[in-house]
């Protein structure tokens, strides 16, 4: 069964959903910021800060405040997709967008009109933002990632790791048994495979091979008659072979392993854990390392490759190459493509391949004294890498002071603009709320000095612009306002609600039925 919901009845579940999910997040805005306990059924309890997360665990038993929620969530949870940081202030924006511009709503004002006025001035708002960016210093980037953590030695920590592998996304966060947090660097290309069987391990936990001959086959390998040439080559001559393969028969695994087992050869089977698309680019990339080629059909004239140092541990391995002019080459083509790629998870991909071939990766083991605070850790820790990796596009003076300035700038020609200036102060009034602070007081300091000062929340220090650590990346404010402005002007737009009541009538038919 379907019902409708609009008009009054509509703007009031808004409102109600938007105060219960951007009235929680908000409290945790800046350095002072309070935390959250989220309660899970899946693991325990734990604590936290961070806005998607509170966002995302915010839920309604009344199913249309579940529907627009799922709603208000989509603009944190896209801030977050895109530059990792950012996702209070996003809800901050929303919260006020919306409520300034109902008001005029209900005073008669087509909803259709306000939004496009929104629309236009949030292209002038971003133009004041593009002139305030400025390029960062090594130093400045570091503070960001400590503030990003909110805690010093995690954000030195994301600042070091990220510094030596130049990409997030060639780096890997796990949560560990030990208290103590480690990172261990890995030079060479690192792919998802598995070997075809576990006794290829010999009660060994990683197999490694130095001087490896490489047979990379296309699809499955069926019939071990079409390698019995080469298994040959390798056991006269006392060689080590890898050879990687979509997957095996059963019986070409059998024959392999009892070759292992009883003729003391060195013969591994791997299977390559990627597909469609990704699993022709990491062949692409094996190629290239190995100086081979994938085959078809395998005969005498099959291009075996070579590799120096192949290490095969349970579900990974990686494979040392020597940089050279074919593959400077071949990383300038994946740069050239990743350029012209938007959909985001395929751009990690591309970055990651790119990372292993120049830097290498990193994996990180996050270490404390309990689980909770192991998790919350965890999520420090991702938020600071994410404001290092976007700060390299420039940076603003923080704390919500960008904000108060453009607001400061725009000039008052219709709603929209009034909307707009009362929003952008927003941030910066919310972060000082939640440290305690006189924000009327601060602002009007601010004012007098022409933004050439601000106010360290952390430190509570008067610090000059140019000089200070109050910073925020350029395309977390960006985003912030793009996505916030996007779904408040989606919701003030939308005049009805259709959803389906199904769940709950299946709920009465039961409760009935154990009368």
């Amino acid at each position: 069964m379907k019902k409708v919901i609009s008009g009054i009845e509509l703007q009031k579940k808004i409102m109600e959903s938007i105060e219960l999910l951007c009235g929680t997040v908000k409290k945790t805005l800046g350095p002072k910021g309070n935390n959250v306990i989220i309660d899970h059924s899946n693991f325990s309890p734990f604590i936290t800060n961070d806005g998607v997360t509170i966002a995302q665990n915010i839920e309604s038993d009344d199913e249309t405040m579940g529907a627009i929620l799922e709603l208000i969530k989509e603009a944190s949870i896209k801030t977050n997709e895109e530059v990792g940081d950012g996702t209070t202030t996003t809800l901050v924006l929303l919260e006020t967008i919306y409520k300034e511009s109902l008001e005029y709503i209900n005073k008669g004002m087509n909803p259709i009109v306000l939004k496009k006025e929104l629309d236009n001035t949030l292209l002038i708002i971003l133009e004041y933002l593009e002139k305030l960016k400025a390029l960062p210093t090594k130093e400045k980037i570091l503070y960001i990632a400590k503030i990003a953590a909110n805690d010093e030695e995690l954000g030195t920590f994301a600042y070091k790791t990220f510094l030596k592998v130049k990409n997030k996304n060639a780096i890997t966060i796990e949560e560990s048994n030990q208290k103590k947090t480690e990172v261990i660097f890995k030079k060479g290309y690192t792919l998802d495979s598995i070997l075809a069987s576990p006794y290829f391990f010999k009660d060994n936990k990683k197999i490694i091979y130095k001087d490896a001959l490489v047979l990379l086959v296309k699809d499955t390998l069926t019939h071990i008659e079409n390698i019995s040439f080469i298994l040959n080559e390798v056991m006269k001559n006392k060689k080590n072979i890898v050879i990687m393969a979509r997957d095996y028969d059963e019986y070409v695994i059998q024959e392999i392993i009892s070759l292992c087992l009883h003729e003391n050869v060195n013969i591994c089977l791997l299977k390559i854990n990627e597909y469609g698309l990704q699993e022709q680019a990491v062949e692409k990339d094996i190629e290239i390392i190995i100086n081979g080629k994938k085959v078809e059909k395998i005969n005498v004239n099959a291009l075996l490759g070579f590799v120096s140092n192949i290490i095969i541990e349970k579900e990974q391995v990686r494979i040392d190459f020597k940089e050279n002019d074919s593959l400077r080459q071949y990383i300038k083509k994946l740069k050239k493509e990743s350029a012209e790629i938007r959909e985001e998870f395929e751009l990690a991909f591309y970055q990651k391949r790119i990372a292993m071939f120049a830097y290498g990766t990193a994996e990180i083991k996050i270490g404390a004294p309990t689980k909770t605070e192991c998790q919350e850790r965890k999520m420090r820790l991702e938020d600071a890498l994410c404001a290092v990796s976007v700060a390299k596009s420039g940076i603003l003076s923080g704390g919500g002071i960008s904000l108060l300035h453009i607001a400061s700038q725009i000039k008052k020609k219709n709603e929209a603009t009034n909307i707009w200036k009362k929003a952008l102060t927003k941030p910066f009034e919310q972060i000082l709320l939640n440290a305690g602070l006189d924000f009327k007081k601060i602002e009007e300091q601010i004012k007098n000095k022409k933004y050439q000062i601000l106010y360290n929340v952390s430190t509570n220090h008067w610090e000059e612009k140019e000089n200070t650590y109050v910073i925020d990346p350029f395309l977390v404010v960006y985003n912030s306002l793009v996505n916030a402005s996007s779904i408040a002007g989606m919701l003030l737009t939308t005049t009805s609600l259709i959803i389906n009541e199904h769940t709950n009538n299946i709920n009465k038919i039961n409760d009935y039925s154990e009368l």
